[in-house]
C-alpha cells in the first residue's frame, strides 16, 4: 500500500526539523546582537555574549558620558584587542558605522592606545539582563554596542567619535584619498583656517553629512549640493543652527543635536563655517 500524502509530508517535516536542529545558530541568535570588524583583509563577527565572557572584559566608569550627559558605568572590552592588528598602512582610517547610518572617523593610532597617559577606546556591551537607560530625548539606549573613551580629553577625542548602536568597524582609506572632492584649493597656505576647518568637518560633520556627494554617512543631507548652507544662512544664523538647531527650525523627525562648547569650540566652529564658505565655490558635479 502506498503511503498517504499526509504521512509522506509528516516524514518530510520531521526530517527537516532534525536537520534544522543540528545546524549551528547564527551569532545574532546564538549569542545575541553581533558586531562586525573588517580590518587587515579579514572580517570577524563578535556576538554580545562572547564579548561579555572575554577575559579582557572589564568594568569601566565614564565620568562625563558624551551621549548620556552623565556619569555611566559599562562592561567593556578594549577596542585595541578586538582589532586584531596594530599594523595599519599609512592613510588608513577606521570607520565606526552605526545602525542608523552615523559614521564616525577614527584614527587607528588613537584606537590602538592602551597606556595610562592618553585616551583609551573601549567597546561597551549592553547586557541582555541589565539594559542601559534610554538616551536623552530618544526611545532607545546606546546599545547593544557603544564606543566609549577613558580619558578622552588627554588625546583630543571629539564628541562624534563616540558612536552608539555600533554595527560595524571598517578599515578604509583616508577620506581625502577616497573623496578628492572634499579637498580645499591646493593654493591655500598650510596654516589657513579653511584647511583647519576641513579637518574639523571630516571628524565632526561627516559623521552625519556628505559634501559634494563624498562620505559614508546617510543621516543628514549633503552640505554643498544643491546649495551650501552659507548660501542661504548668515554666518550668525549658521552658527546658531549648529549650537541649537531647534532654536532655528524644528520638525517632527529632527535628529541633529546641538554642539556645545565642550563638543565644538567657537574657534573650531568658525573654521567649519570658513570651510563651508570656501567649498560653496567648489561644487563637484
Amino acid at each position: 500500500m502506498k503511503p498517504s500524502i499526509a504521512r509522506m509530508a509528516g516524514r518530510l517535516l520531521a526530517a527537516l526539523s532534525l536537520l534544522l536542529t543540528a545546524l549551528p545558530l547564527p551569532p545574532a541568535l546564538a549569542g545575541g546582537p553581533a558586531l562586525t570588524i573588517a580590518v587587515a583583509g579579514a572580517e570577524r563577527t563578535f556576538d554580545r555574549d562572547t564579548l561579555l565572557a572575554r577575559q579582557d572584559a572589564v568594568t569601566i566608569d565614564i565620568p562625563a558620558d558624551i551621549s548620556y550627559g552623565q556619569p555611566m558605568s559599562y562592561r567593556a572590552v578594549p577596542l585595541a584587542s578586538l582589532l586584531g592588528t596594530g599594523d595599519f598602512p599609512p592613510g588608513t582610517v577606521l570607520e565606526g558605522v552605526a545602525s542608523d547610518g552615523f559614521t564616525a572617523q577614527l584614527p587607528p593610532e588613537l584606537c590602538l592606545r592602551t597606556g595610562p597617559d592618553g585616551a583609551v577606546a573601549f567597546l561597551a556591551v549592553e547586557p541582555a539582563d541589565k539594559p542601559w537607560p534610554k538616551l536623552p530625548g530618544k526611545e532607545m539606549s546606546a546599545g547593544p554596542f557603544y564606543l566609549v573613551w577613558v580619558r578622552p580629553e588627554a588625546s583630543g577625542v571629539r564628541s562624534e567619535q563616540w558612536p552608539y548602536q555600533l554595527a560595524r568597524i571598517v578599515a578604509s582609506d583616508d577620506p581625502l584619498r577616497r573623496w578628492p572632492q572634499l579637498a580645499v584649493d591646493q593654493g591655500l597656505p598650510a596654516d589657513s583656517a579653511i584647511r583647519a576647518g576641513q579637518a574639523v568637518f571630516i571628524t565632526q560633520c561627516m559623521a552625519c553629512h556628505t559634501l559634494n556627494g563624498a562620505g559614508s554617512a546617510t543621516m543628514g543631507p549633503d552640505l554643498n549640493r544643491p546649495m551650501n548652507p552659507t548660501e542661504y544662512l548668515t554666518p550668525a544664523g549658521l552658527k546658531t543652527l549648529v549650537r541649537d538647531p531647534r532654536s532655528v527650525r524644528t520638525w517632527p523627525n529632527q535628529q541633529m543635536p546641538g554642539f556645545d562648547q565642550a563638543m565644538l569650540s567657537d574657534a573650531d566652529l568658525d573654521r567649519v563655517v570658513a570651510y563651508l564658505g570656501h567649498m560653496a565655490g567648489r561644487k563637484a558635479p
